[in-house]
């Protein structure tokens, strides 16, 4: 109440203070008392409305349910999103004789034609064109994936070649999106035989089942399958892999299965921003509980596609004011173009999921934490140890990450069984992963690498920071593990590995509706 009166004190006297508040810190809110008097008190409000969450005497999964209700609500009741309460709006329609109304009711109908809210310019990039344009040819395919083998871009490359194992849940060229930018095309430059795994979209018109495809499934015929050819392709009895996000999850689990069976098919494990202990899921943690696990189990755990519609709004929702309310205004109050953005284009076109598949995933990793119990779980008729994976391993994690918390990925560190070397990378889950040298941005974390405290906090304790990339330092890792140099290969694929077709092949060029 006093920070109520001092605002209407100051605005009597015509005194507001500019807000920093992006949402309205444009000139059109600082010369509209009304409207900039109406922005101070929906934050105070929704300052009050956050201490009241904070503060409320529930247990703490509740609390972070009833903080993440608030926040949602909170951030859809800014006056910012509404053409009556919005400046800035109302004066690009004057300025503009009513052509942003126009164009910003088109971009409405536009959307909602797609089920999804426009983050990208999307007419200025095409898979394949100027997006996942890394030269490479399609090896081989089942119903699960393309394995994707890079051309050489060095004469002489490392023997032992590594496979990229990226999330079934989003299109792999998140690894290659523009020449500048590409973690296969920078890879592939340092002398390394790369191989890729992109994932079957699912479709509901799809007639071979895939529909009814099981997490163990994707372990035997996906990841499993991909090592296999990767080693009869390259003559390797072992290679080097690398997971991303749920890939690593995927890889982690297929390695112990392998190991189940007396096999170790790879040198190193490489796992960016991954987990397999789901202790702390961070912001995803709210949609975790019995209710909703069964929910999904009896809607499509024996068959039914879980939509890329819907996981996209769920990871879009985390983050509501940058990924949905911006564009709302933006695109609609203001009737803007978004620009265009690779990154933003990628995450728009995101992938479906077999039901079976995420229901098993979902009830138990995220919520009963079972991978992590040595033998609790059965993949493969094996039962699964994460300890058994006994191999050099990289662990990255992101420190801002908000769906994969730094310190639960550094509780892989606890895990696994070889020798590890963790690092932790500033900035985001993606923008911390895509992060090229030659842009010299951001900095990452190196600790001891024979210690590996329990606590996380203690291992950054004694860590210390280094300016730039942390490709250079995977780069020098990988190398040790990847043999000798060797003339490149002339042609991809072998005798029972033709080439199907050039990279990126078709499987990712297939958008889920």
């Amino acid at each position: 109440m006093q920070a109520w009166q001092q605002l209407s004190e100051q605005a009597s006297h015509g005194q507001l203070a500019p807000l920093k508040d992006r949402r309205f810190s444009s000139e059109a809110w600082a010369h509209s008392p009304p409207h900039l008097m109406m922005a101070h008190l929906y934050l105070l409000s929704s300052q009050a409305m956050q201490r009241m969450a904070d503060a409320a005497e529930v247990s703490d999964s509740a609390r972070e349910r009833l903080q993440f209700s608030v926040m949602q609500l909170m951030d859809a009741m800014s006056p910012a999103n509404f053409f009556a309460t919005n400046p800035d709006a109302q004066a690009a329609v004057v300025s503009s004789g009513g052509e942003t109304l126009r164009v910003g009711m088109t971009n409405l109908i536009t959307d909602m034609q797609k089920g999804r809210i426009t983050q990208s310019d999307e007419s200025k990039f095409q898979v394949g064109v100027n997006v996942a344009i890394t030269k490479g040819s399609v090896v081989f395919q089942n119903r699960f994936f393309q394995l994707i083998q890079y051309a050489p871009a060095t004469a002489t490359v490392f023997q032992r070649p590594i496979l990229l194992v990226p999330p079934c849940i989003n299109k792999f060229y998140i690894l290659d999106l523009q020449p500048e930018n590409s973690f296969v095309r920078h890879l592939v430059e340092q002398g390394f035989t790369v191989f890729l795994t992109s994932w079957r979209n699912p479709l509901a018109e799809d007639t071979d089942g895939m529909e009814q495809a099981t997490w163990d499934e994707y372990l035997q015929d996906g990841v499993l399958k991909a090592i296999e050819v990767t080693q009869a392709i390259s003559g390797q009895k072992k290679i080097n892999v690398l997971g991303f996000c749920v890939g690593g999850t995927m890889l982690a689990t297929a390695l112990a299965l392998a190991a189940g069976r007396g096999d170790s098919p790879v040198a190193s494990l490489t796992m960016l921003t991954s987990m397999v202990d789901f202790s702390d899921t961070g912001a995803l943690k709210v949609f975790v509980d019995e209710q909703s696990a069964s929910m999904r189990e009896k809607q499509i755990g024996q068959g039914g596609l879980m939509s890329a519609r819907e996981l996209g709004a769920t990871f879009s929702f985390l983050r509501p004011n940058e990924l949905v309310w911006n564009y709302v205004v933006s695109n609609y109050l203001k009737g803007e173009t978004p620009v265009a953005f690779d990154l933003l284009y990628w995450n728009g076109d995101s992938t479906n999921l077999p039901g079976p598949f995420f229901t098993w995933y979902f009830r138990n990793t995220y919520l009963e934490n079972s991978l992590r119990e040595p033998n609790k779980l059965v993949c493969g008729g094996v039962p699964i140890d994460l300890g058994k994976i006994n191999v050099p391993t990289y662990l990255y994690a992101s420190r801002e990450d908000h769906i994969v918390p730094w310190k639960t990925a550094y509780a892989s560190t606890g895990i696994f069984s070889g020798k590890k070397r963790f690092v932790l990378g500033a900035s985001g889950h993606i923008a911390g992963v895509i992060n090229p040298p030659a842009k010299k941005k951001r900095h990452y974390w190196l600790g001891p690498e024979s210690q590996y405290p329990e606590q996380a906090d203690q291992w950054f304790d004694q860590a210390s920071e280094h300016a730039g990339s942390w490709w250079p330092d995977w780069y020098k890792w990988l190398a040790l593990h990847s043999g000798k140099k060797v003339e490149a290969p002339k042609r991809p694929g072998g005798k029972d590995f033709p080439v199907i077709e050039a990279a990126p092949g078709s499987f990712v060029k297939v958008r889920a509706v």
